[in-house]
């Protein structure tokens, strides 16, 4: 009797929305099981079972990075596998190559692409024609990965996200799109107060109406805090920003200060995706203060973007 080879769909990880709840349920409880059970290893042991042996992860950066570039490097040093650093301006990519090219070539040289890219096209054009998963790192749409990390912080400081109230602070951005998405997805409620020039996308609002999520909008730093189980705010200025005044004049109205936390229920935590610029989006008493946990949120990296990695590739 012969036996046919099942050929696996490719799973890409692009954004939370195209992703089933109970998927991403998974790679959270993976990742806090991962986490705990190497608890007393030094940081560069190789997790029981090596289940990336083998491996290889070429990770694309167009934004340069701290927290992304460690975590999907230790990730896969501590899976068993091996992970590649390609900066654009070293790759053809940079001298004019489409991303679809550029895609295919990788696609039979590693077994996954992980790219923080200028713009959300390019992820998807790569993913498109790629034979390997493709991860978003990030992109001038959405954050999936950070948003993946908080929500592990948040359970593994105070319980289930289920049913809790997220206030987001700040630019409708990248990070405040992932976290819509993943109130969809893991069922809270998030209220956002932006500046209305830097407001949250028509269509990424649209579409969570149309998912039935709890989601609300206001201009009002007050009305958006008042009740919440987290405070979340990002940098007012990120690579590729123009015209830091006028974003500076619309966003001083939204820091994050011990008036504004206040407002928010007793417990509430602070999170922040980081890096942070203390006396603008968030001041030091906050960010330092007894509420925040954005040092195991960024710890949290490493240990979500190993289930992410492990669950493109099939192997949770």
């Amino acid at each position: 009797m012969t036996h046919k080879n099942t050929v696996k769909p490719i799973r890409h990880f692009l954004d939370l929305k195209d992703i089933a709840a109970p998927d991403l349920r998974h790679m959270i409880q993976t990742a806090k099981n991962w986490k705990s059970a190497r608890r007393h290893l030094p940081k560069g042991a190789i997790d029981d079972g090596a289940i990336l042996d083998g491996h290889a992860l070429a990770m694309v950066f167009e934004k340069s990075s701290t927290r992304t570039r460690i975590s999907f490097e230790m990730a896969m040093q501590q899976l068993g596998g091996k992970a590649l650093i390609l900066n654009s301006d070293q790759l053809q990519l940079g001298r004019g190559e489409t991303v679809e090219d550029t895609a295919r070539v990788l696609s039979r040289m590693v077994d996954a692409v992980m790219i923080r890219a200028n713009h959300h096209i390019d992820v998807m054009q790569m993913a498109g024609v790629s034979g390997v998963p493709v991860i978003n790192a990030l992109t001038d749409r959405s954050h999936p990965c950070q948003l993946m990390a908080d929500i592990m912080t948040y359970e593994e400081s105070r319980g289930s996200v289920k049913g809790k109230k997220f206030a987001w602070v700040g630019d409708g951005n990248n990070v405040a799109v992932s976290l819509i998405e993943a109130a969809i997805k893991f069922e809270f409620s998030v209220i956002l107060a932006c500046p209305a020039e830097l407001s949250i996308p028509k269509s990424v609002l649209n579409w969570a109406t149309a998912q039935d999520g709890d989601v609300t909008l206001t201009t009002d730093i007050n009305t958006a805090v008042a009740g919440a189980d987290a405070v979340i705010t990002d940098t007012w200025i990120s690579m590729g920003d123009k015209d830091p005044e006028a974003r500076h004049r619309l966003l001083a109205p939204y820091q994050v200060n011990d008036k504004i936390m206040a407002l928010a229920n007793d417990d509430a935590v602070f999170l922040h995706c980081l890096p942070a610029h203390r006396g603008e989006e968030v001041t030091a008493s906050v960010i330092d203060g007894p509420q925040s946990i954005i040092w195991e949120e960024a710890e949290n990296r490493l240990h979500a973007q190993k289930a992410i990695i492990a669950w493109c590739l099939h192997k949770i």
